[in-house]
């Protein structure tokens, strides 16, 4: 890779929403190539104490169809030093809720030492993964519900009636 700046974008990429995607798009701006670090099942669980909602085939095949992201990596293990020893990064980038915490002020100085820039991104509150797996627990103890009347809970149909 001559003069190439190689991004990573790690995350699990559960619930893929808006949020996911303005952090990809706004790493691509900052690189020449995108690797989105999508983490495995097992490793979700480690680190949430829960299994992600999506399984990790289908978040690579969700994270893989965004144009902005050139190549995925699967993270089996959190720590970001051994995966830039694999992938080779030039920056890495993270949503702005890490900023200031122990662990990335750490990883920050670490990376220093070997080249690689931390950029954050503002991350989007009210549309985090969290909250969208919350909604879903509610749904399910309150039970599904129905489209408004005269509403259609899909497409619209087209003018021709086909």
């Amino acid at each position: 890779m001559t003069g190439e700046r190689l991004g990573y974008a790690p995350g699990v990429f559960d619930l893929f929403h808006v949020g996911h995607l303005n952090i990809l798009r706004r790493a691509r701006d900052h690189c020449d190539r995108l690797v989105a670090g999508v983490c495995s099942d097992e490793l979700v669980e480690r680190l949430k104490g829960r299994p992600p909602v999506v399984p990790l085939a289908e978040r690579l095949q969700i994270v893989r169809s965004v144009r902005h992201v050139d190549d995925t990596y699967v993270a089996t293990v959190d720590d970001k030093i051994e995966i830039w020893k694999e992938v080779g990064f030039d920056v890495i980038f993270k949503g702005d809720d890490w900023l200031g915490t122990d662990v990335w002020t750490r990883l920050e100085a670490e990376f220093a030492r070997v080249g690689v820039r931390v950029v954050y991104f503002p991350y989007t509150v009210h549309t985090s993964s969290t909250l969208l797996r919350d909604a879903l627990r509610l749904l399910g103890e309150q039970g599904p519900s129905k489209p408004a009347p005269g509403r259609l809970a899909g497409p619209r149909p087209s003018a021709t009636g086909s």
